[in-house]
């Protein structure tokens, strides 16, 4: 990640030119308590219990940012509320498909 990207936004570098790519789901690593419910629940199984956040939890995170389908499933779980989940338009969807 960069610090100017902004939130939901990771920079990845394809050559010597950062390339911003939306991500579908974004945890609010402060505020997840480890729980696991997310992982649990993930249908495609992209999300992963990751390094401790400031608070000593494993915090969720997004493993496979192109399998996941956007479907919602672990922010409805998520006790805390630290999951924000995107869809891409439309038209990036059916490009996609």
């Amino acid at each position: 990640m960069v610090g100017s990207a902004p939130p939901g936004v990771l920079v990845r570098w394809d050559g010597d030119e950062p390339v911003a790519e939306a991500l579908r789901v974004v945890v609010a690593v402060e505020r997840c308590k480890g729980c696991g419910l997310c992982v649990a629940v993930c249908p495609p199984a992209v999300l992963a219990l990751g390094p401790l956040n400031a608070r000593g939890y494993p915090a969720a995170i997004l493993v496979d940012n192109d399998r996941c389908t956007s479907c919602t499933a672990c922010a409805l779980v998520c006790p805390e509320c630290a999951i924000d989940v995107y869809r891409p338009p439309r038209a990036a969807r059916r490009a996609a498909a």
